[in-house]
């Protein structure tokens, strides 16, 4: 029993002294959790942008204060559907801006948080559109192609992706060696210049996708930027712009234009070795290449508006069809030529008489001159139009852009 009672009071005392060292750890674990910040997601969106942050979508930065300054980029994914008919063209675009916002200031470890996009509604954005805009589609496959990126320091980054159709207005006198200029507007709709200004960013404000191409075009990566601000009555708007120049590749009109109109022209020449009395071919021959040649005139036409001025295709399709059209006039001349007196004869009327031998010998003579004349005097003037054509398009009146 004596023995009991000691066991039982030695373990009383290491109890007893074990306790203050247990104590103190609990006391050093405690301050370490103490130390470390716990943030949970939905207090802090509470805390930046709930009712008792004091934050109001609807008022923008600096309210009453220095404007806004919004500096915008963009990246080029896609360019194509350029229409000369229409004089507008297609691209997909991710719009990129960024601007200052104090009120979305926080203190974190990290120095920027991306947020879905449903929270994107319920801050302030740019008022921008597009002055330029024919149509313009949201990309929501398979969720809204938005991003909104916000900084400790208040800035605030805004991408979307975009396919937007614009109106690019077209001067055509030198199509198809033309280049053109297409433009993308950007302006405020609801803020003059004393709330809001749009700027381009500083640093590569326009970038292409390295697999950008266009087919009929070469697109300079050497994009101008512009101011466009306009003067309205309630006040001026800050607007940009950027400008790209695009110049025409020629390769599919000299395939299905320019080179298959030199080949009617010269079939069209045939008609001058053929003999005169052979009238059946020699017509037949110019009746084709004429209507050919209309037909093709025609097509040329269809992929273009409706132009109040003559551009230098029309200037090519008009010459090749006089080509024709003269080799068909001239087998009139020579048929003219040479059986005018025969048929005066046939008819045995007396104020016309009947012609001599050698007279019709040198009627015949006159005819196989003309043929004879035409087999150079066609190819050399075809040859003078070409040289003067291409000089005049491709070098005096070569678009500067």
């Amino acid at each position: 029993m004596v023995e009991v009672v000691v066991v039982a009071a030695s373990l009383m005392l290491l109890i007893t002294l074990s306790t203050p060292g247990a104590e103190s750890g609990n006391v050093s674990v405690s301050a370490a959790a103490a130390n470390e910040t716990v943030v949970v997601p939905s207090t802090f969106l509470e805390t930046l942008l709930g009712p008792e942050s004091g934050y109001d979508f609807r008022l923008r930065p600096n309210f009453e204060g220095k404007p806004v300054v919004v500096n915008c980029s963009m990246f080029l994914e896609y360019i194509g559907s350029i229409e000369e008919t229409t004089m507008d063209y297609q691209l997909n675009i991710f719009l990129r801006q960024k601007w200052h916002d104090p009120r979305m200031t926080y203190e974190l470890a990290r120095p920027f948080l991306d947020l879905d996009n449903t929270i994107i509604g319920s801050i302030w954005k740019p008022d921008l559109f597009f002055g330029n805009e024919k149509t313009a589609s949201f990309h929501r496959v398979t969720t809204d192609n938005m991003m909104l990126r916000v900084f400790h320091s208040g800035d605030v980054y805004f991408s979307i992706r975009l396919s937007l159709t614009l109106s690019c207005p077209m001067d055509l006198h030198n199509f198809p060696m033309d280049s053109q200029i297409c433009r993308i507007s950007l302006q405020s709709f609801g803020y003059t210049n004393d709330d809001l200004i749009v700027q381009w960013l500083d640093k590569s404000p326009v970038d292409f996708s390295d697999t950008l191409s266009l087919p009929q075009f070469e697109l300079s990566r050497n994009v101008q930027f512009g101011d466009c601000s306009k003067n309205y009555v309630i006040g001026i708007f800050s607007c940009i712009e950027a400008r790209f120049i695009l110049r025409r590749q020629m390769g599919f009109y000299l395939i299905q234009l320019y080179i298959p109109s030199v080949l009617i022209v010269i079939i069209s020449w045939v008609s001058f070795w053929i003999d005169m009395d052979v009238t059946p071919a020699r017509v037949g021959l110019g009746i084709t290449t004429v209507l050919t040649m209309t037909t093709q005139s025609t097509g040329s036409r269809s992929s273009m508006p409706k132009l109040s001025y003559i551009n230098a295709m029309d200037v090519w399709m008009t010459t090749c069809l006089v080509f024709v059209f003269a080799a068909m006039l001239e087998f009139v001349l020579v048929l003219m030529t040479a059986r005018k007196f025969k048929a005066l004869a046939a008819q045995n009327l007396p104020i016309y008489p009947a012609p001599q031998d050698a007279e019709g010998e040198r009627r015949l003579r006159l005819a196989q001159q003309i043929d004879n004349l035409a087999r150079w005097l066609f190819p050399a003037s075809f040859a003078v139009f070409n040289v003067l054509y291409w000089i005049l398009f491709l070098v005096v009146l070569k678009s500067d852009v």
